[in-house]
Protein backbone atom coordinates (compact mmCIF):
# COMPACT_ATOMS: atom_id res chain seq x y z
CA UNK A 1 0.00 0.00 0.00
CA UNK A 2 1.54 3.12 -1.29
CA UNK A 3 1.78 5.56 1.82
CA UNK A 4 1.87 3.02 4.62
CA UNK A 5 4.02 3.68 7.72
CA UNK A 6 4.48 7.45 6.27
CA UNK A 7 3.90 10.47 8.84
CA UNK A 8 0.70 12.24 8.95
CA UNK A 9 1.65 16.22 9.04
CA UNK A 10 -0.41 16.28 12.44
CA UNK A 11 2.08 13.14 13.56
CA UNK A 12 4.74 15.24 12.48
CA UNK A 13 3.67 18.37 13.79
CA UNK A 14 2.90 16.62 17.22
CA UNK A 15 6.58 15.67 17.47
CA UNK A 16 8.13 18.49 16.40
CA UNK A 17 5.92 20.91 19.12
CA UNK A 18 6.62 18.30 21.20
CA UNK A 19 10.25 18.66 20.76
CA UNK A 20 10.32 22.54 20.88
CA UNK A 21 7.52 23.01 24.04
CA UNK A 22 10.22 20.27 26.00
CA UNK A 23 12.92 22.22 25.19
CA UNK A 24 12.07 25.13 26.41
CA UNK A 25 10.41 23.55 29.69
CA UNK A 26 13.92 22.18 30.30
CA UNK A 27 15.71 25.03 30.02
CA UNK A 28 13.62 27.53 32.16
CA UNK A 29 13.17 24.76 34.44
CA UNK A 30 17.39 24.97 34.94
CA UNK A 31 17.72 28.52 34.00
CA UNK A 32 19.01 30.86 36.63
CA UNK A 33 19.76 28.39 39.59
CA UNK A 34 22.69 29.25 41.75
CA UNK A 35 24.97 26.09 42.34
CA UNK A 36 23.54 25.36 45.66
CA UNK A 37 19.98 25.09 43.75
CA UNK A 38 21.74 23.06 40.93
CA UNK A 39 23.44 20.53 43.25
CA UNK A 40 20.75 20.32 45.93
CA UNK A 41 19.28 16.94 46.58
CA UNK A 42 16.28 16.25 48.50
CA UNK A 43 17.25 13.07 49.99
CA UNK A 44 20.28 10.76 49.53
CA UNK A 45 18.40 8.57 46.76
CA UNK A 46 16.91 11.44 45.11
CA UNK A 47 18.47 13.06 42.19
CA UNK A 48 19.50 16.65 41.87
CA UNK A 49 18.79 19.39 39.12
CA UNK A 50 22.60 18.71 37.85
CA UNK A 51 21.75 14.89 37.95
CA UNK A 52 18.39 15.22 35.96
CA UNK A 53 19.67 17.46 33.57
CA UNK A 54 22.41 15.63 33.29
CA UNK A 55 20.18 12.04 32.23
CA UNK A 56 18.08 14.23 30.06
CA UNK A 57 21.30 15.23 28.36
CA UNK A 58 22.93 11.87 28.10
CA UNK A 59 19.38 10.56 26.82
CA UNK A 60 19.08 12.67 24.05
CA UNK A 61 21.44 11.11 21.78
CA UNK A 62 20.57 7.19 23.20
CA UNK A 63 16.73 7.73 22.57
CA UNK A 64 17.88 8.98 18.94
CA UNK A 65 20.41 6.09 18.36
CA UNK A 66 17.45 4.05 18.57
CA UNK A 67 15.90 6.08 15.99
CA UNK A 68 18.66 5.55 13.94
CA UNK A 69 18.81 2.26 14.36
CA UNK A 70 15.45 1.51 13.41
CA UNK A 71 15.98 3.23 10.14
CA UNK A 72 19.30 1.57 9.30
CA UNK A 73 16.93 -1.97 9.26
CA UNK A 74 14.64 -3.07 6.84
CA UNK A 75 10.89 -2.74 6.99
CA UNK A 76 8.99 -4.47 9.77
CA UNK A 77 6.28 -6.53 7.95
CA UNK A 78 4.37 -6.27 11.36
CA UNK A 79 4.80 -3.03 12.10
CA UNK A 80 1.03 -1.87 12.34
CA UNK A 81 0.23 -4.46 14.42
CA UNK A 82 3.39 -4.73 17.04
CA UNK A 83 3.29 -0.98 17.77
CA UNK A 84 -0.54 0.01 17.79
CA UNK A 85 -1.06 2.09 20.52
CA UNK A 86 2.11 2.12 21.93
CA UNK A 87 2.38 5.95 21.16
CA UNK A 88 -0.40 6.05 23.89
CA UNK A 89 1.21 3.75 26.35
CA UNK A 90 4.90 5.67 26.11
CA UNK A 91 2.65 8.91 27.18
CA UNK A 92 0.68 7.17 30.11
CA UNK A 93 4.21 5.26 31.26
CA UNK A 94 6.52 8.22 30.72
CA UNK A 95 4.52 11.34 32.27
CA UNK A 96 2.96 9.99 34.80
CA UNK A 97 5.40 10.10 37.15
CA UNK A 98 3.72 7.06 39.42
CA UNK A 99 6.90 4.56 39.45
CA UNK A 100 10.50 4.92 38.98
CA UNK A 101 12.50 3.30 36.62
CA UNK A 102 16.42 2.12 37.02
CA UNK A 103 18.45 4.62 34.55
CA UNK A 104 20.88 2.29 32.51
CA UNK A 105 24.35 3.09 33.12
CA UNK A 106 25.31 4.90 30.26
CA UNK A 107 22.41 7.69 30.96
CA UNK A 108 22.79 7.49 34.95
CA UNK A 109 24.33 10.67 36.02
CA UNK A 110 28.00 10.62 36.97
CA UNK A 111 28.66 14.11 37.51
CA UNK A 112 31.82 14.69 35.50
CA UNK A 113 29.93 17.25 32.95
CA UNK A 114 29.91 20.84 33.84
CA UNK A 115 26.14 22.64 33.57
CA UNK A 116 27.59 24.77 30.24
CA UNK A 117 28.32 21.44 28.36
CA UNK A 118 25.40 19.97 29.56
CA UNK A 119 23.41 22.41 28.13
CA UNK A 120 25.46 22.82 25.28
CA UNK A 121 25.57 18.97 24.21
CA UNK A 122 21.76 19.05 24.96
CA UNK A 123 20.88 22.13 22.72
CA UNK A 124 23.32 20.17 19.79
CA UNK A 125 21.76 16.96 20.26
CA UNK A 126 17.86 18.53 20.23
CA UNK A 127 18.61 20.49 16.80
CA UNK A 128 19.93 17.52 15.34
CA UNK A 129 16.35 15.31 16.36
CA UNK A 130 13.97 18.32 15.35
CA UNK A 131 16.12 18.64 11.98
CA UNK A 132 15.55 15.12 11.41
CA UNK A 133 12.13 15.56 12.15
CA UNK A 134 11.62 18.14 9.88
CA UNK A 135 13.03 16.82 7.08
CA UNK A 136 12.66 12.91 6.78
CA UNK A 137 10.37 11.48 4.36
CA UNK A 138 11.02 7.88 5.52
CA UNK A 139 8.16 6.04 6.75
CA UNK A 140 8.93 5.87 10.07
CA UNK A 141 6.61 3.86 11.57
CA UNK A 142 7.55 0.71 9.14
CA UNK A 143 10.78 0.93 11.31
CA UNK A 144 10.91 -0.68 14.22
CA UNK A 145 13.77 -1.74 17.25
CA UNK A 146 12.54 -3.74 20.37
CA UNK A 147 12.62 -1.26 24.23
CA UNK A 148 14.67 -3.15 26.44
CA UNK A 149 11.82 -3.07 28.63
CA UNK A 150 9.30 -5.58 28.33
CA UNK A 151 6.09 -3.45 28.63
CA UNK A 152 6.85 -1.41 25.64
CA UNK A 153 8.33 -4.45 23.63
CA UNK A 154 8.36 -3.28 19.69
CA UNK A 155 8.29 0.51 18.87
CA UNK A 156 8.72 2.50 15.63
CA UNK A 157 11.34 5.10 14.67
CA UNK A 158 8.40 7.44 15.19
CA UNK A 159 7.76 6.82 18.83
CA UNK A 160 11.42 6.50 19.70
CA UNK A 161 11.35 10.44 18.46
CA UNK A 162 8.10 10.98 20.36
CA UNK A 163 9.87 9.30 23.55
CA UNK A 164 12.51 11.81 23.50
CA UNK A 165 10.65 14.69 24.12
CA UNK A 166 8.45 12.60 26.76
CA UNK A 167 11.33 11.62 28.66
CA UNK A 168 12.33 14.91 28.57
CA UNK A 169 8.97 15.92 30.09
CA UNK A 170 9.18 13.13 32.87
CA UNK A 171 12.19 14.39 34.02
CA UNK A 172 11.51 18.21 34.00
CA UNK A 173 8.77 17.18 36.45
CA UNK A 174 11.27 15.50 38.72
CA UNK A 175 13.62 19.10 38.61
CA UNK A 176 10.40 21.08 39.69
CA UNK A 177 9.65 18.19 42.58
CA UNK A 178 13.43 19.22 43.45
CA UNK A 179 12.77 22.44 43.61
CA UNK A 180 9.34 22.17 46.36
CA UNK A 181 11.86 20.22 48.58
CA UNK A 182 11.29 22.01 52.17
CA UNK A 183 14.72 22.48 52.51
CA UNK A 184 15.19 23.52 48.70
CA UNK A 185 18.08 27.08 48.79
CA UNK A 186 16.40 30.45 48.16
Amino acid sequence: MMGAGLLTEPERHRVIRLLEDSRTEFLAAVDGLSDAQWSFKPGPAAWSVAECAEHIMLSEDLLFSRVKKAIARSPNPDWAAQTAGKHVLLERALLIRIGKALAPQAIAPTGKFARGEILSRYMGSRAQTLEFMRTTGLPLHQYTVDHPFPAFATLSAYQWALYIPLHNMRHAQQIAEVKTAADYPG
